[in-house]
Parts: C-alpha cells; sequence; structure tokens
C-alpha cells in the first residue's frame, strides 16, 4: 500500500517536472515563432521568473491538499482518500504519460515535446481546476459532511471560548491579587510614612541627630515591597505629614534613599 512517504516523493517529481514543462513550453513556443536559440536563452530569465510563478501556484495546491489532509474524513470521504491524493499529486506526470501516448508517432522533436507539455498542463489544469473544486463541491452538499463539518467548528468555538474565559478568569485573579497586595501596602506604607515624617523633623530640628540608618531601612524595605513606586508613594505620604506640621522642612528622605534601587535624590524644602 501507498504511504505517505512515496507520496511526497510524488508530489516532489510532480513539481519539478511542471517547472520544465513551463521552461520547455516557452523556449518551444519561441522556437515556433522563429526566433534562435540564442535569444531564446538571452530571454531565459523570463522564462525563469514564470517557472517560479507555476512553482508557488503549484505549493499552494500541495498546502489545499495537505490543508485539507487535517480535517477529519468524515467531512471529505472523496477527496481525502489515498487513490484521490495520489492522483491529485501524480496529475502532472498523468498528463505527461498521456501526451507522450499521444505523440508516439509524431515524427518532429519539436511537436513531440510541444504534444507532451501540453498533456502535462492539460491534466494539471483539468484535475486541479475542474475536478478538485467540483468534488469538493459535492461534499459539502452531503448531509453527513455538513453535520461533521458544523460539529467540528462547534467544538473549535467551545474550545476558543473556553481559553477566553480561562484568561479572563487569570486576568481577574492577577487585578485581584494587585488590588490586595496594594491594600496592604498602603496600610504597611501608612505607619512608615508617619515615621519618616517624625525622623525628618527630628533632622530638621537637630541636624546632628542620626537618624539615617532607620530611614534607610525603612527605604529598602519599601524597595523590596514594591520596588520604585512603593518608595515614591511612602516619599509623598511622608512629605504630606511633613506639611501639617509649621515651618520648612528639608527633604532628608530623598538624601537618605538615594542609591536605593533606582531611586536618585531630588533634595527639596517641604512647606505649606
Amino acid at each position: 500500500m501507498l504511504t505517505h512517504k512515496p507520496l511526497k516523493y510524488i508530489q516532489l517529481f510532480s513539481t519539478l517536472w511542471i517547472v520544465c514543462c513551463v521552461a520547455l513550453g516557452t523556449g518551444f513556443a519561441m522556437r515556433q515563432a522563429g526566433m534562435g536559440w540564442w535569444a531564446i536563452f538571452s530571454t531565459s530569465s523570463y522564462t525563469i521568473l514564470l517557472s517560479i510563478i507555476v512553482l508557488v501556484i503549484y505549493a499552494f495546491a500541495i498546502y489545499r491538499g495537505a490543508a485539507r489532509g487535517q480535517e477529519p474524513v468524515q467531512e471529505h470521504p472523496l477527496t481525502s482518500t489515498l487513490a484521490y491524493m495520489l492522483l491529485y499529486s501524480a496529475s502532472p506526470l498523468l498528463g505527461a504519460l498521456a501526451g507522450l501516448w499521444a505523440a508516439l508517432g509524431l515524427k518532429e522533436p519539436l511537436r513531440f515535446g510541444i504534444t507532451v507539455i501540453v498533456g502535462t498542463l492539460g491534466m494539471t489544469f483539468f484535475v486541479w481546476v475542474i475536478v478538485d473544486p467540483a468534488l469538493g463541491f459535492v461534499e459539502l452538499l452531503m448531509p453527513g459532511c455538513r453535520k461533521h463539518r458544523r460539529e467540528r467548528l462547534e467544538r473549535k468555538r467551545q474550545v476558543r471560548r473556553q481559553v477566553e474565559q480561562k484568561q479572563r478568569e487569570l486576568l481577574n485573579l492577577l487585578e485581584a491579587q494587585e488590588l490586595e497586595e496594594r491594600k496592604e501596602h498602603q496600610e504597611l506604607l501608612a505607619d512608615d510614612a508617619a515615621k519618616l515624617a517624625k525622623l525628618v523633623q527630628e533632622k530638621n530640628l537637630n541636624p546632628e541627630t542620626q537618624v539615617e540608618q532607620q530611614a534607610i531601612d525603612i527605604g529598602v524595605k519599601a524597595w523590596q515591597m514594591g520596588g520604585h513606586i512603593c518608595m515614591t508613594e511612602l516619599h509623598k505620604k511622608a512629605l504630606e505629614y511633613c506639611r501639617h506640621d509649621d515651618g520648612n522642612h528639608v527633604d532628608y528622605i530623598s538624601i537618605w534613599w538615594d542609591g536605593i534601587g533606582q531611586w536618585r535624590s531630588t533634595c527639596l524644602t517641604v512647606g505649606h
């Protein structure tokens, strides 16, 4: 029994044969038009371009067959059979055999080659453009095929909805965790902000007071808790506490925290 590996070899040979037929066909047509071989070779770049275009079209046809082969057999009882896949892939080679049979009585090499090429292209066109779409349309009309297709599409939609639901649940969970952590941070920051404000007041009243290490410990704690954002929020709350007191205060916090994480000193005077 033919396996998928030999089928790939048939597809490869068919692809190479199609490219050769296009190149030879262009050359034969130019020769029949009275062009010399030197002129044909000089325009070989156009032949190469046309061959590449045909190769891309053929690759797309092969891709269609591979994509269809991935769908359930119940949806394609006709075109998913091994016999049809063999006919679809080998249609250029079968066309070449048909052209060779028709050209057996010809003695002119040019007409012989053209007949083989026309047989190749004709069979390929017939199978790819006429037979394949017609069979696909027939499969769509079969009740069993339509039923399996609807069920498969519905299963895909259900899976997609389940994935979207899980993503929404995960997003909601992350948002809830973030809100909970933010709430805990705010509670902790309230006490630390009051402590920082008191340290700033002591430093402003007596610059010789050694309270830097306590402020640094609080800054490190804020950095470990929430990074630069947490430090900024704590710094802001501490300055708000300082504004409730009379007089102006130097922003020692920014100086004390210089170098902790991404914090950089921005000393200023805090007042009403």
